[in-house]
């Protein structure tokens, strides 16, 4: 499988599993509903663990364009495969929204409010503050590339140190897990500009009854805080972790 069809099918696997939670909670007459923002943090971070175990063999999984800019910012991955990258993650992310609406088709109509249609696709505030809502943006994903950088070491992953190579995945998926536990109330977390740009653009395309808009006046935060604090925390584990 190539890198890019890798990136495409994880970030895929990845919306489908964590639009799909969203949906089972938030829209009406479903098996989930209103089972709660516990169940939305879990589904999210297992449906990482699995996408990352699913396809990162063959392209090291980023499957979020904060990941790929913040690896190629501090030279751990090449710049020239940015760009292949990111449309690979945009286009797994759209169609993993477009199953999730499948999936789900009768419960679009049974849902009468817009908001709760939309909050299946992206992510919005509890308060709209925009620039409160960016720095949430960028301390979740600073948290989550500083975590996948620190703790997927070498050293730690190494068996003769304890660890099993094995449990990499599923630590990514614990460090989803705490920081929308942790983090996740004020925006819903994003922290991935596939992830939210991708289903946005879906929610905007797909013929939802009773839709409403995509609210593209918020769609720049989860955009642009992630990529800064994929920067910023691939800098900070560049100064202070990584060997001199």
């Amino acid at each position: 499988m190539s890198p890019f069809l890798a990136e495409v099918l994880g970030t895929m696997l990845l919306i489908i599993l964590g639009d799909g939670v969203v949906a089972n909670v938030v829209l009406n007459q479903t098996k989930g509903q209103s089972s709660g923002w516990i169940v939305i943090t879990a589904g999210w971070a297992f449906g990482v663990t699995v996408a990352v175990y699913a396809v990162g063999t063959f392209s090291g999984a980023h499957l979020n364009p904060a990941v790929t800019i913040g690896l190629a910012s501090i030279g751990k991955f090449p710049w020239a495969s940015v760009p292949a990258y990111v449309l690979a993650q945009m286009l797994g992310a759209f169609l993993g929204a477009v199953i999730v609406w499948l999936a789900y088709l009768p419960h679009w109509a049974v849902t009468p409010e817009p908001g709760l249609k939309l909050a299946v696709f992206c992510t919005g505030p509890a308060i709209r503050n925009p620039v409160s809502n960016l720095i949430t943006e960028i301390i979740g994903t600073a948290v989550l590339v500083l975590g996948v950088l620190a703790i997927l070491t070498p050293k730690n992953l190494n068996p003769d140190y304890g660890w099993n190579v094995g449990l990499g995945p599923a630590l990514v998926g614990i460090i989803v897990w705490a920081i929308g536990l942790s983090l996740g109330g004020p925006t819903g977390y994003a922290i991935n500009p596939a992830r939210d740009l991708g289903p946005r653009i879906a929610h905007a395309l797909l013929p939802i009854r009773g839709k409403g808009a995509s609210d593209w006046g918020y769609a720049w935060i989860p955009v642009a805080g992630p990529i800064l604090g994929g920067l910023i925390a691939a800098f900070l584990y560049k100064a202070a972790w990584s060997p001199q």
